[in-house]
C-alpha cells in the first residue's frame, strides 16, 4: 500500500471529527439545550406553586379565624331555626326568677340587612327583687337580648309574691339565612344589635 501524503490523513481527520460533531455532539448540544429550558421551565413553576401554597395557607388561616368568629357570633345571634329555642330560654329565665308571666307574645320580625329583629312584649308580676335578679340573668344570656319600652307600676292588691307590674319588649335578633335586597334610598337603622352603631 502506498503512503498517503500528510494532507490526506488531515483532511482525514477533519472528516471524521465533522462526521463525529453532526452524528453525536450537535444532537447532544441540542438535547442539553432542551434540558435547560425544561429546568428552568419547571424551576419557574415549581417557584409558582411554591407561591399559590403561600397564598393558600394564608387563605386557610383566615378562613379559619372566620370560622371560629362566625361560631361566636352565632353564640350571641342565632340562626332564625334557633329562636324558638331561645324564646323558651328567656321565658324559663322569667319563671326561674320567680316572676309570674302574665303575657310573652313575640310581635313580628323587622328584617335588616343581613340580621331581623324579633321583639317580644312581655308582662310579668313579682316583686322589685325577682325583676333585678330576671334582668340579671338577661344580661348574663349567651344571646343578645336588648330591653325597650319598660314601665313599671305597684299593684293594687299586693301580696309577698307579688308587688309590682312590669310591661317591657325584649328584643332580640337572629341571622337571615338570605340578606335583604337594599332598596333604593332606604335609610339602615339607627343601632344594630347589641346597641352598635355602624
Amino acid at each position: 500500500m502506498k503512503k498517503q501524503p500528510w494532507y490526506v490523513y488531515l483532511l482525514l481527520a477533519a472528516l471524521v471529527a465533522g462526521l463525529a460533531y453532526v452524528g453525536y455532539f450537535k444532537p447532544r448540544q441540542a438535547e442539553l439545550a432542551r434540558l435547560r429550558d425544561d429546568r428552568t421551565r419547571v424551576e419557574a413553576e415549581t417557584a409558582n406553586l411554591r407561591e399559590k401554597k403561600k397564598q393558600l395557607d394564608s387563605i386557610e388561616m383566615e378562613l379559619a379565624t372566620l370560622t371560629v368568629s362566625l361560631a361566636e357570633l352565632e353564640t350571641i345571634i342565632p340562626q332564625k331555626r334557633e329562636i324558638g329555642e331561645m324564646l323558651r330560654s328567656v321565658q324559663q329565665m322569667a319563671l326561674d326568677s320567680d316572676l309570674e308571666v302574665i303575657r310573652f307574645v313575640p310581635d313580628r320580625e323587622t328584617a335588616f340587612d343581613f340580621y331581623a329583629e324579633q321583639p317580644i312584649p312581655i308582662e310579668v308580676t313579682g316583686t322589685y327583687h325577682n325583676l333585678g335578679l330576671f334582668f340579671d340573668r338577661l344580661m348574663h344570656f349567651s344571646r343578645i337580648c336588648n330591653v325597650d319600652e319598660f314601665t313599671i307600676s305597684p299593684l293594687q292588691n299586693q301580696n309577698e309574691a307579688s308587688t309590682i307590674r312590669a310591661l317591657f319588649t325584649a328584643k332580640t335578633y337572629f341571622f337571615l339565612e338570605q340578606p335583604v335586597p337594599a332598596k333604593p334610598g332606604a335609610k339602615r337603622p339607627a343601632t344594630q344589635p347589641g346597641g352598635i352603631r355602624p
